[in-house]
Parts: C-alpha cells; sequence; structure tokens
C-alpha cells in the first residue's frame, strides 16, 4: 500500500471527502434497509452505523456473542452467514490493488428465523430466550437475490467513489508539486542569470589581459614570443567561453519563456 511523508499507510480519511463517502453509506442504507458501518485499515469506524438492530446490539453486548461477531468482522469476505444465522457481508474497498478499508452490514433474514435454531443459539450463548426471539422477530428478511444485488451495488458504487476520491488527491498532490517546482526553476534560472552575468564579467577581463599581453609581448621582441604564444590561448580562450556563455543565456531565457507560459495557464 501506498505510503505518505510521514511513513504511514493511506487511509480513506487522508484522500476521500468523508462527508460525502458517509452520504453514499446512508443512501444505500435507507434504499436498501441493510446495516452498514465503514471501516479502515485498522478497523477503527469511519462513519455512523445504519440499520443496526436490537438483535445485533445485544449480541455484542453479550460477551460470548461479541467475540464471534468480531471474530466473523475480521474473517468476513462477501456475503456469508453470520454465527447468530443473519447474513451478513462485507466490501473490500481497494485503492491500486491495495485494501485501504471496508464497508461491513446486512443484519438480515434471508427467511424467516428458524424457531428451534433460535432458541439453541440463545442457550449456548446465556441469552434470555425470550428476549432472543422478540429481538430476532424485528430483524428484516430479504431474499437472497436482493441482498446479493445490495451488496454488489455498494461495492460498484463505494469503490468507484474511493478511486475517484483517490485520484482528485493525486492530481491535486501534482499540481502542487508542480506549481512548487516552477517557482524554484524560476529561483535558478535567477541564479544562473547572475552566474552568466559574472561570467561576461570575467570573459572581459581575458579578453583586456590577453590584448595587454600581446602589447608586452610584442614590445619585447623575440624574448617575448612565449609570452605571445599564451596571450594568444587566452584570448581564444575567451572567445570560446563568450560563444558557449551566449548559448548558456538562450537556453535560459528559453526555460524562462516556458516557466512564465506555464504559469498563466
Amino acid at each position: 500500500m501506498e505510503e505518505n511523508k510521514e511513513g504511514l499507510f493511506v487511509k480513506i480519511q487522508d484522500f476521500a471527502n468523508m462527508q460525502q463517502f458517509e452520504q453514499i453509506i446512508s443512501n444505500w442504507a435507507v434504499a436498501t434497509g441493510l446495516a452498514a458501518v465503514a471501516i479502515d485499515i485498522d478497523g477503527k469506524y469511519i462513519s455512523k452505523q445504519y440499520n443496526f438492530t436490537d438483535f445485533c446490539k445485544a449480541m455484542r453486548a453479550n460477551p460470548k456473542g461479541n467475540a464471534k461477531c468480531e471474530k466473523c468482522d475480521k474473517e468476513a469476505q462477501g456475503v456469508y452467514h453470520c454465527h447468530a444465522g443473519l447474513v451478513d457481508f462485507a466490501v473490500d474497498l481497494i485503492v491500486n490493488g491495495e485494501k485501504v478499508g471496508s464497508v461491513l452490514g446486512g443484519q438480515v433474514m434471508p427467511s424467516n428465523p428458524d424457531e428451534e435454531e433460535c432458541k439453541k443459539i440463545a442457550a449456548e450463548l446465556g441469552i434470555n430466550e425470550k428476549d432472543y426471539m422478540t429481538a430476532i422477530h424485528k430483524v428484516n428478511v430479504r431474499s437472497k437475490e436482493v441482498i446479493q444485488a445490495s451488496v454488489d451495488m455498494l461495492d460498484s458504487v463505494a469503490n468507484s467513489f474511493i478511486h475517484a476520491e483517490y485520484a482528485r488527491n493525486q492530481t491535486k498532490q501534482i499540481f502542487t508539486n508542480l506549481v512548487d517546482g516552477v517557482s524554484e526553476t524560476n529561483e535558478l534560472i535567477e541564479t544562473i542569470k547572475k552566474e552568466t552575468g559574472t561570467l561576461r564579467s570575467i570573459q572581459s577581463r581575458q579578453k583586456i589581459l590577453a590584448l595587454n599581453a600581446s602589447i608586452e609581448a610584442a614590445r619585447a621582441g623575440d624574448i617575448g614570443a612565449g609570452f605571445a604564444v599564451v596571450a594568444s590561448e587566452v584570448g581564444k580562450l575567451s572567445e570560446r567561453s563568450s560563444i558557449v556563455n551566449k548559448n548558456i543565456e538562450d537556453v535560459v531565457n528559453r526555460i524562462s519563456q516556458i516557466v512564465s507560459a506555464m504559469q498563466q495557464k
């Protein structure tokens, strides 16, 4: 999974508009009647709990029941039957092939509850049979087809949103880096201009030095012949440096034009 600047794995709340994400889950829960809650990669709730049944609340309030519920939460994949006989689901939220969170929920029955099976479960968990039966009869009943279609829809919508938000965040970061890069480039251009100005000054002094040396060599006659060769080479070096410096200035000016055009767009 991609890491942020602090070396921590990226979480949904790091890049997504959580208000819009919350609205998606809320609308889906209202439309389907199924329970739903989003969790991050650490298993912490990052949304409100929607349509959580009294039955599941009571189950999680029971130590034995809660242990089994938490085991289901960790191991859950797709649509499945929980330990208490309800149909639950787990939708993985994926970015770049890596899981960044999940939406858990369901808490519905595929058919009317089996009385004998319910009594058996209540006895195993040490829950009052009457309270257990009252709570489970309040659980919504949805066909397997409706449950699967609802989960598939949530998977598609939630992951499309997550992908779009991640891409938007990445684009924003790239743009910010580009703006910072343009500013830094401008600073470098100014530095290069100053340095080329210094180089021009040195070249001017080289030309003067070469000229003076040639004059002195001429005055010295044969004795100054070697000095005249050195003076000539200094002059040639100055000319070549002048050409290179002019090329650098042309390149810098072109870069400066391109950067200015980018800032105006």
